[in-house]
């Protein structure tokens, strides 16, 4: 086999491997030998143009296998073939490649220009394409690298600091390790052993720290309802009225609990009712109980009971001009009398999954398919959080929210002007197969540690958690399980040097480990 051929297929092997770090394999030691080895073949590449092929291929491998839970969703969509998912797959794989490729371009490139060090460079180069990453096209910022930085539940290890330098600085942390472990490997053999020793326990031992988080808690008490409905029970009207009871069940005070502030969360899509008056009455038939939405709440109402605030995820529909034109995927908030306290419409929204972008010029090739019904989701404004009051004097604090995927966006969760006590994350996780669950639990642990505010998750079928501004998990519920969590909210912490400064500081630090890595190659040079 040519040299040529022989390292395209260690770059998309050596990807592949890299994946297996993320939830719930964490290989972490197989991502750092895989890196190393991206690292080997930048070093070794004859042209920046070969090594942007290495990059892309490895990203191929990684992708494709850490994102194939995206294929699951597929069996659930009636119009769609199963088979199809993996080609979408493998499609979103090749797209996503294409910042693994920049990464490693970028880095040969200065290597040849400027003789810059490849593991710094290209550690700094991945924190700028992640970053990239996260929003261009509006973003799949999905396993960057610095989640495999993270512990287990009880333990979040090494990702404590990304607090202080972002999750994407940590990604590059985890290609530096990578570095120090190839630079370890080259020097086995005639190079100071003590130094390579260091290199090669280095990593291990700071990637076992055993940090902790934070064992504080709030005056604040909480349900967490996990249902365990299946996606394939979603939509089926003649099982709405059994999955209401199930929650109503799983939702009441227990006895000894008095009639304190609690928050009742119920996960994402929960309730098929309508809450909101003001729609056609057909709207109303087809869903909600009674055909009222004054009565639906009121029933809500009576479940949680005195002192009680529900949060759930539902529908709002978008009318103009009489017509129904599209939806918002919403939290309402009911407060103990059944009248509407606020809500949230989500902002980050799945393309091809609640919208159709294009979509007059990609229905008549068929891809509206692709969307769940006829109608779009539109997007929300934003981060928000709504003042509840304090806890303390019967209120029930101040509560942010992310609905599903919307918690993966590093730097893009938190109302930094009305900083929140703690963030709801309703989920339906039920399209995430058996490793997108842990991937989206794993990806919530980091911004609670980089925001300093705990994470309370409800999804459908699991995996339900509250997760506290340490990124610890106090309690969680496994998928395919009804269940309920109660306690009190982790209290959370002053605001972190992320908190305030953003993906900034991460863009930063990649400035530093670039500069720091040129200074030292000039400085042996001389």
């Amino acid at each position: 086999m040519p040299v040529h051929r022989a390292r395209w297929l260690l770059a998309l092997l050596a990807g592949t491997v890299a994946a297996t770090g993320f939830q719930p394999l964490m290989l972490w030691p197989a991502t750092l030998a895989a890196l190393a080895l991206l690292i080997a073949l930048v070093e070794a590449a004859p042209r920046p143009r070969d090594a942007a092929v290495y990059g892309w291929l490895f990203g191929l491998g990684h992708f494709t296998l850490g994102n194939g839970w995206i294929a699951t969703a597929f069996t659930y969509q009636a119009q769609m073939p199963a088979w199809l998912g993996w080609i979408a797959v493998v499609l979103l794989a090749g797209y996503l490649a294409v910042f693994p490729a920049l990464a490693t371009l970028a880095t040969a490139w200065l290597k040849d220009r400027l003789r810059a060090p490849v593991a710094p460079t290209l550690a700094a180069s991945w924190v700028v394409t992640e970053w990239l990453r996260g929003w261009v096209f509006t973003g799949f910022p999905w396993n960057p690298l610095g989640v495999v930085t993270l512990g287990p539940f009880a333990r979040p290890g090494l990702a404590m600091l990304s607090a202080w330098c972002g999750t994407y600085a940590s990604s590059g942390l985890v290609v530096l390790f990578a570095g120090s472990w190839l630079w370890a490997w080259q020097q086995r053999r005639n190079g100071p052993r003590a130094r390579a020793a260091i290199a090669a326990l280095g990593p291990i031992g700071l990637m076992l720290l055993p940090l902790g988080g934070d064992a504080r808690d709030s005056a604040l008490a909480y349900t967490l309802v996990q249902p365990n409905i299946g996606q394939d029970q979603f939509n089926q009207p003649q099982l709405y009225e059994r999955q209401f009871r199930t929650l109503a069940h799983l939702s009441q005070r227990q006895p000894g609990d008095g009639s304190g502030p609690r928050v009742v969360l119920w996960p994402e899509g929960a309730v098929p009712d309508y809450l909101r008056p003001g729609y056609d009455q057909d709207w109303y038939t087809q869903t909600t109980y009674g055909g009222d939405p004054a009565l639906a709440r009121e029933r809500m109402a009576r479940v949680i009971g005195p002192g009680s605030l529900l949060m759930t995820g539902t529908t709002d529909l978008r009318v103009e001009h009489r017509q129904v034109t599209g939806a918002w995927n919403v939290i309402t908030l009911i407060d103990p009398a059944g009248s509407i306290r606020g809500g949230y419409a989500k902002a980050h929204l799945v393309p091809y999954g609640e919208y159709l972008p294009l979509r007059p010029w990609l229905t008549p090739l068929g891809l509206s398919r692709l969307v769940a019904g006829e109608l779009d989701f539109a997007a929300g404004p934003g981060p928000r959080s709504i003042d509840l009051g304090t806890p303390g004097h019967g209120g029930w604090g101040r509560a942010g929210f992310q609905i599903c995927y919307e918690i993966v966006f590093p730097g893009a969760v938190i109302d930094a002007a009305h900083r929140p006590d703690y963030l709801f994350n309703p989920s339906d996780d039920g399209w995430f197969g058996a490793w997108g669950p842990p991937q989206h639990l794993a990806q919530a642990r980091l911004r609670a540690i980089e925001e300093g505010v705990p994470v309370l998750r409800s999804t459908t079928n699991g995996i339900s958690a509250v997760i506290d501004a340490g990124g610890v998990v106090r309690q969680w519920l496994p998928s395919g399980r009804a269940g309920r969590l109660d306690g009190q909210v982790p209290a959370a912490r002053a605001p972190t040097l992320f908190a305030m400064l953003g993906n900034g500081l991460s863009l930063g630090w990649a400035i530093v480990v670039l500069v720091t890595g040129l200074v030292a190659t000039r400085r042996k040079a001389r």
